[in-house]
């Protein structure tokens, strides 16, 4: 009687309170799915929803992007609910402890990340409004966080791109200008950075303010909207091997939990779709793998469409795939997945404790030593994912060192930190930490081998000891407030990114720096290649010197040290040659045409929101009539098709250019444009393939292809630390490969290579012929030609800016070659 009782309540107050809420619809004035929706428009959409439901409904803005667009988090439930959320979530928390009752799942729901994915954001307006009217009955058990659209300066960028080309009757032609985005395409956020492949590293403003509120839930089940090609039929869980081992029984049970009762309704429709395939759950820093190792059941649904669909789209197979159809498939997984969850929600707090619960991992501590200022850069990172740290006096561990891939001792600095996986967040410790990703299936979708030690260039071990940790001390450098303003010079060492920044913020002071090209001893104290000397002699023009200096060490945590003379101890003296004056240089990067747009991103974001230094962008439209004589540093991002830009014309312009005194960055591709060019010594390296033939089932072709393949994978290079290129790096470095290209040594200048044997990768995917080619073969190198440099990096440093000890490495390209 009393389940009556409360059907009946339900429905009377979904009956008037869906009489008093428009639909999307009714409130945008024009049919959802007949035309795309602005960003600002759906903002208005969310603040009437949450002004008409009080009770149901909070929304929050959570941030803005960099160019200023509100991100939204609505949160509604069933009214009792929504009295008591509060309470809800800190009975949730309390499971990650093992403690807590909580009945209530928690479904957080996220909507275009991808900007030109754009039905998803559609869809989401219209699951709301069913979840808050027709289908509330979901709500009583059931609190929704939804996210309606993760990526606004994406999605503007093409639904205001995709209504100025449109044609105003509706055009299915695949060939109309309508289905073709430009260059500058609206699926990544400002700069040019896909935000779905940012949840582990947070380098994009949006990832970063999302994670805050992100951890402050935890969800059950996290679903992460998004789009395919034209021709794919709709994709949902459960997902594609490989499944990375941390994932539990239950995560995989119930992806096909979900899934089987998407398929109810999709087979209802007659609706086309596929499971298993394609999308895994390897790589951490996607929406479904990161929500997945905090305890969630994270899943991606893929709808056919993308950028290229509009309004509606003609396919390969001549049906005609419209925004009303993509709306629909994306609306109904969002309602079925809220159904299956509300009636789980018992089995998802039970399990969602069992993640949490003391989990048996083979390395329980992973323990770093290095430079201070990587350590600092880590540990920001850490706290961003509520990762807990501290640091260890004992003087020597054992364990997996990932400097020798052995077992074996590592003798650990005062500077050092210490990660434990006896944490709640121990499972995504493992997941960032371990030294090399078990693989079940070597086909995967993306890298195969992140390892945080490798990235932020640490000595590291993993050990199977759980070393005990006192707290983590920040080691800032002393503040320069005192310095001796009758001192003949000011000195710093040059190791780490920091470092560059600084040096970036005193070319923008217009201070004069030189730097040391050979080691010196200087009052007791020896400094490397790559030191920074800033003489009074050399800024006696600048009356505010001192104390523009002090400031900029001060901001940028940068020990100076003074001395009174230039006659070193040993080495050269600061008049030496071999003590250059840097250039404040000037520099361009080229943007659109053959350079693709997200390593043009890394670049761009880079410079400004990285380095801090001043960067010329020039477009590939008007790029030949730009004088190159400009800039001292050009840019070549990694791409296709440059020898389409730099015509015979342009080539010889580049070429004196060059000899005139500029340095050219060339990047992946961009080196084609000098290989058999006889004034240039770069040249790829070729396999000599078996001349049998050797017969293969067309089945396996796929696997045949992944032999040549690198799939993100990491290995050790020797580096000549003379060089100003690999200034402030040891004799090794690890990179992170994402590609087959290889390159023959340079006759001179090979900098970071690939000795004998060094082919097989620490960590990570490399297919059999794909470790041939790379064999002996160069990393980065520079070419000197007339007074100009060409640098050449075959891998790329800023990969998806988070392998930070690559960086150092561009900085180095920028100031320190010459």
């Amino acid at each position: 009687m009393t389940r009556i009782l409360l059907l009946i309540t339900l429905l009377t107050n979904f009956i008037f309170h869906a009489q008093d809420l428009k639909s999307p619809s009714e409130f945008l004035g024009y049919k959802l799915g007949s035309q795309f929706t602005r960003h600002h428009r759906v903002v208005d959409y969310y603040q009437y929803l949450a002004k008409q439901s009080p009770n149901q409904m909070q929304l929050v803005e959570y941030g803005q992007t960099i160019e200023g667009r509100p991100l939204l988090l609505a949160y509604f439930s069933s009214k009792e609910n929504m009295e008591n959320l509060e309470n809800l979530r800190t009975e949730h928390l309390t499971s990650t402890t093992g403690k807590g009752n909580s009945e209530i799942a928690i479904v957080w729901l996220s909507y275009n990340v991808h900007g030109n994915e754009s039905v998803s954001t559609e869809a989401a307006m219209q699951t709301i409004y069913d979840l808050l009217t027709k289908n509330s009955i979901f709500l009583e058990n059931t609190v929704i966080i939804m996210d309606p659209c993760i990526n606004p300066d994406g999605r503007d960028r093409y639904v205001n791109w995709y209504n100025e080309n449109k044609n105003s009757l509706l055009t299915i032609d695949p060939n109309s200008k309508e289905h073709h985005e430009g260059w500058l395409n609206g699926r990544a956020n400002h700069y040019m950075f896909d935000l779905n492949r940012d949840w582990a590293w947070l380098t994009q403003k949006e990832s970063q303010l999302r994670l805050k509120m992100y951890n402050k839930w935890l969800p059950h089940v996290h679903v992460d909207f998004h789009e395919q090609g034209v021709d794919s039929p709709y994709y949902f869980a459960p997902a594609a091997e490989p499944y990375h081992e941390v994932i539990t029984n239950f995560q995989r049970e119930f992806q096909v939990t979900i899934g089987k009762n998407n398929a109810k309704y999709f087979d209802k429709n007659g609706w086309f779709y596929f499971t298993k395939e394609v999308f895994d759950l390897l790589y951490p820093s996607y929406g479904d793998t990161y929500t997945m190792y905090n305890g969630s059941i994270g899943m991606t649904y893929e709808q056919g469409g993308s950028g290229r669909a509009g309004l509606a789209i003609k396919t390969s197979i001549g049906d005609t795939l419209t925004l009303n159809d993509r709306l629909a498939h994306h609306y109904t997984t969002g309602i079925s997945t809220v159904e299956i969850s509300s009636k789980n929600a018992d089995k998802l707090n039970s399990e969602f404790k069992k993640f949490y619960s003391k989990r048996n991992f083979k390395y329980k501590s992973y323990v770093m030593s290095g430079d201070v200022d990587k350590l600092n850069a880590l540990t920001k990172l850490l706290d961003q994912h509520e990762i807990n740290y501290g640091q260890t006096n004992i003087g020597t561990v054992k364990g997996y060192n990932y400097e020798t891939g052995k077992v074996g001792n590592l003798r650990i600095t005062e500077n050092n930190l210490v990660v434990s996986t006896e944490q709640p967040k121990g499972t995504l410790v493992k997941v960032l930490f371990e030294p090399n990703a078990k693989l079940t299936d070597s086909l995967t979708y993306d890298i195969t081998a992140w390892s945080l030690p490798y990235a932020y260039g640490l000595d590291a071990v993993a050990t199977t000891t759980n070393i005990f940790t006192s707290p983590y001390t920040h080691k800032n450098n002393i503040e320069t407030n005192n310095l001796d303003e009758n001192a003949y010079a000011y000195l710093t060492d040059w190791n780490n990114m920091n470092d560059a920044r600084f040096l970036a913020a005193l070319h923008q002071a217009n201070i004069r720096v030189r730097v040391a090209h050979k080691p010196y001893i200087s009052d007791g104290k020896r400094h490397q290649r790559g030191s920074l000397v800033i003489t009074r002699a050399d800024n006696k023009n600048n009356k505010n010197f001192i104390n523009q200096l002090k400031k900029i060490a001060s901001n940028h945590n940068v020990y100076l040290t003074a001395t009174k003379t230039g006659f070193v101890d040993d080495g050269k003296d600061f008049g030496s040659r071999y003590v250059e004056m840097l250039d404040n240089v000037k520099v361009a990067v080229l943007s659109g045409g053959p350079a693709e747009t997200l390593r043009f991103g890394e670049i761009w974001h880079f410079f400004e929101q990285q380095l801090n230094y001043p960067i010329t962008v020039l477009d590939a439209t008007y790029f030949k009539r730009v004088n190159l004589s400009d800039y001292d540093v050009l840019i070549l991002p990694d791409g296709l098709g440059y020898k389409n830009i730099f015509t015979e014309s342009k080539y010889a312009e580049l070429r004196v250019w060059i000899e005139n005194g500029g340095n050219l960055i060339a990047m992946g591709g961009s080196i084609k444009i000098f290989v058999d060019k006889e004034d240039f010594d770069i040249r790829p390296k070729e396999i000599l393939k078996d001349s049998s033939t050797n017969l293969s089932a067309f089945g396996s072709t796929q696997r045949e292809r992944i032999s040549n393949e690198i799939s993100g994978a990491i290995f050790k290079t020797k580096v000549d630390n003379t060089h100003p290129l690999a200034y402030g790096y040891t004799q090794s470095y690890f990179t992170l490969k994402t590609g087959n290209s290889a390159y023959e040594y340079l006759d001179e200048g090979t900098v970071a290579y690939l000795d004998n044997n060094q082919n097989i990768p620490v960590a990570g995917f490399a297919g059999h012929e794909a470790k041939n080619k790379i064999d002996k073969s160069i990393i980065f190198g520079v070419e000197s030609h007339g007074k100009g440099k060409v640098i050449y990096m075959i891998d790329n440093p800023l990969f998806r800016g988070f392998w930070e000890n690559g960086k150092l490495f561009f900085a180095n390209a920028l100031f320190m070659v010459k």
